[in-house]
């Protein structure tokens, strides 16, 4: 006569088991947002107080690596700070007077120093002023705009390059690619002061024409491969302009031309250098940029 009731609290037992495990389970399922609904958006970051975007600043707080002989310059952005603290975080830029602002220690120069050179600076005023024992300061760029070159022309990446750290030109023009738009075989060096300068990109690779360091303001161009050309008129095989490359000769000019057709004669050659005729052509006379070479045809 038990066994009726005895089956009955087993199943009920079972049941109340079952739902001790799924209920936990059930509770932490997040439902979906209805149809049409926009999820929360995150709060934006708050800009620096006084700070504006500075060309090459960052828009977190990643550090620009710079070379450790880098001078600070006016307009540069710092993150200063004192190592295993919170209270001394600073992102100030140089004044134009060449120094930063600081809490507790006021005004410190910065101009024309390096970030290790500027760090002991402050260190030492804090630990003069008696406001931290023992300070270990870091300075770490996070804006560059005192010491940029700028770069035109046909190159992969044209625009303000932050000089960083010391930089020759041939560093400038493995940096941006400078064949990679149908650059011209020579980069032209424009100096603060107005005076240019042309440089054979291959004279660059090899060391053989002076490898000049580039300097804050100078400008760098990368001109069309079809900016200076030559042209081959006359009895070669395909006859028109040429790109201009360094010591061409009146040879490789023809050759560059398909060669000579077969009324073609080398000894029949003139080069026009500005419409005036170069005297003594030979073979082996280099051309310049504008020449017109005209094969003349053989005698027979």
């Amino acid at each position: 006569m038990w066994e009726a009731p005895i089956r009955t609290l087993r199943s009920l037992t079972a049941a109340i088991l079952l739902l001790a495990t799924v209920a936990p389970a059930y509770a932490q399922t997040t439902k979906a947002p209805p149809t049409g609904a926009r999820a929360p958006s995150a709060m934006p970051t708050p800009a620096t107080p006084g700070l504006g975007a500075a060309p090459g600043a960052p828009s977190d707080t990643t550090p620009i690596i710079v070379d450790q002989t880098f001078a600070l310059g006016i307009g540069d952005v710092v993150d200063i700070g004192v190592v295993g603290r919170t209270d001394f975080n600073n992102r100030v830029r140089i004044s134009a007077e060449g120094t930063v602002l600081l809490p507790l220690i006021g005004r410190v120069k910065a101009i024309g120093l390096t970030t290790a050179d500027l760090a002991q600076q402050i260190q030492d005023a804090l630990s003069k002023g008696g406001f931290y024992s023992n300070p270990v300061v870091r300075v770490e760029v996070a804006g560059l705009t005192s010491r940029y070159a700028t770069v035109l022309g046909n190159v992969s990446s044209p625009g303000l390059l932050p000089l960083d750290r010391t930089y020759h030109l041939s560093d400038v023009v493995a940096r941006v690619g400078a064949h990679a738009g149908e650059g011209a075989s020579f980069v032209v060096l424009t100096r603060g002061d107005g005076s240019s300068k042309k440089y054979s990109i291959e004279d660059l690779a090899t060391g053989a024409g002076g490898d000049p360091l580039v300097m804050p303001g100078d400008k760098i161009y990368v001109p069309a491969a079809t900016s200076e050309v030559f042209y081959v008129s006359g009895q070669v095989k395909n006859p028109g302009p040429f790109p201009m490359t360094k010591d061409l000769t009146v040879r490789e000019a023809i050759a560059k031309g398909g060669g000579l057709t077969d009324m073609g004669s080398e000894k029949k050659v003139k080069i026009f250098r500005k419409n005036v005729a170069v005297k003594d052509v030979k073979l082996d006379t280099k051309l310049e940029a504008g020449d017109i070479v005209q094969v003349g045809e053989r005698l027979f």
